[in-house]
């Protein structure tokens, strides 16, 4: 799908919702496995959480996510923990980015996981999350679950990560 098209996409999904609706009917989205997802036993202000957002956003010293792909980009950015919000930009077309990119804590809420983090809200924050672009297509379907999945996975668990934000757009 060119730039165009998408920015089309989501310029009319923010202003027809029904639009949305229909698209998702004539789009199921696949099962997942029961075991993919596991209750939350523990008491939260106790685990190490990491955040990872679809939102596009990345650091502004690290390439963007490029655009210009017709299936999106399935790779990934790591996000400091201690990063600002002047620190992230924000590089995706398939939603209306106007209020991530004023803001980008709706789509990465770092400050947000501090605030909790230093209020005893949570445990502790990983040193690095992650940042992915959604709207991944058909033809790159297979390489996000093979393997930038799995890269994300193994860099989380190797800082430690008890529990997982997920911050979809």
């Amino acid at each position: 799908m060119n730039r165009r098209l998408k920015r089309a996409g989501a310029w009319a999904a923010t202003r027809f919702p029904w639009l949305v609706d229909a698209f998702l009917v004539s789009h199921p989205i696949d099962e997942v496995a029961s075991d993919a997802f596991a209750a939350c036993l523990d008491d939260v202000s106790t685990l190490r959480l990491a955040l990872v957002t679809t939102g596009g956003a990345h650091l502004r010293s690290q390439p963007a996510f490029d655009l210009d792909l017709p299936d999106g980009d399935a790779t990934w950015r790591a996000l400091p923990s201690d990063a600002a919000a002047s620190d992230l930009a924000i590089a995706h077309e398939g939603y209306d980015t106007r209020d991530a990119k004023a803001d980008p804590n709706v789509v990465a809420p770092l400050d947000r996981l501090r605030e909790l983090r230093d209020a005893g809200r949570i445990g502790s924050l990983v040193a690095e999350h992650v940042g992915l672009m959604g709207h991944i297509e058909d033809g790159l379907l297979d390489e996000l679950q093979q393997r930038t999945v799995p890269e994300v996975v193994a860099h989380l668990k190797a800082q430690g990560a008890e529990a997982v934000l997920l911050a979809p757009t």
